[in-house]
């Protein structure tokens, strides 16, 4: 392809929360873009994928088992998606030289680090979920050592799905507080600003910029669930002190979750991409495209 080719994108799970803010990124931008659903595209069907993939420069997959405690008693088909899509993916990838993005996760790692975790680290997945992601993540770097990119990211929140940051803001107008746990760190991410970064990415990768392999898609800085929550309520003009600190053990769930999950992200300077701003920066330019909070709830009045 010639530096004045345009670059012809294909992203799978465009119906996903991710896949919906990366289409219009990449169409404001100019791409050429094709955006395919679960509806248009199983992404574990060998003939149906290479048929797919087959002209276009850059590959994004966004579809997923985004099911973290339903993977745990459906783990086979979780890994299906998870695993073998990528897998199947990376093989149309390397029969027609695109370049493959694979959307992966924190969950790869077992979340008892004492520093952010580099690219590099070693992976021990706490859950099936994880597990299933690890296999998806493995399979790419092996087909593709050249043309293959993970990129891990985690705390999604956007304006195309359910998500954390919709959720505790729609509750804010049923409830008049909140627990959130407040023992769990890692780095709120908005979707619209991984989708800049994954374009940055494709972008770089097909002009032989940016080194194939491992990066981390995660807003700078860190904080809890508890304090994300509050932020929340916070630049929604919602009285943050509504929300009420709690630990895990209130909300046991199926799938164990990382009480660490904070990536470092110092290998975007080998390709020359910018890191993502500050997840508190993130969220206050969220949440103007985000359905408005509910009106503050009227403060009780004591007495007959």
């Amino acid at each position: 392809m010639s530096a004045d080719t345009p670059t012809r994108w294909l992203i799978t799970g465009a119906a996903g929360m991710l896949g919906r803010d990366l289409t219009e990124v990449l169409t404001e931008a100019g791409a050429d873009v094709t955006a395919l659903t679960r509806a248009d595209l199983d992404i574990t069907d060998t003939a149906a994928v290479r048929a797919a993939v087959d002209g276009h420069d850059v590959v994004v997959n966004a579809a997923a088992w985004t099911d973290v405690d339903g993977a745990e008693t459906e783990e086979a088909a979780a890994t299906r998606i998870n695993g073998d899509g990528p897998r199947t993916l990376a093989g149309a990838c390397a029969a027609t030289g695109a370049v493959l993005l694979q959307v992966s996760t924190d969950y790869v790692f077992p979340g008892d680090a004492p520093e952010p975790y580099r690219h590099d680290a070693p992976t021990s997945p706490l859950n099936a979920y994880g597990r299933g992601k690890l296999a998806g993540e493995e399979a790419v770097l092996a087909l593709l050592p050249e043309r293959g990119y993970v990129v891990r990211t985690a705390w999604l929140y956007g304006a195309h799905g359910r998500n954390f940051v919709a959720t505790v803001l729609s509750l804010a107008g049923r409830r008049e507080t909140l627990d959130v746990v407040d023992d769990q760190r890692g780095q709120p991410t908005w979707t619209r600003a991984l989708a800049r970064q994954l374009r940055d990415l494709g972008t770089a990768a097909v002009r032989g910029e940016a080194p194939a392999g491992v990066y981390h898609g995660t807003a700078s800085g860190t904080t809890t669930w508890f304090d994300l929550a509050r932020a929340a309520f916070e630049l929604s003009g919602l009285d943050p002190e509504r929300v009420r600190p709690t630990t895990s053990e209130t909300f046991v769930r199926p799938a164990r979750r990382p009480s660490y999950s904070v990536l470092a992200h110092a290998r975007w300077a080998e390709a020359g991409v910018a890191v993502q701003p500050h997840w508190r920066e993130q969220l206050s330019e969220a949440l103007k495209a985000m359905p408005p909070a509910p009106a503050p709830r009227p403060a009780r009045r004591s007495g007959a």
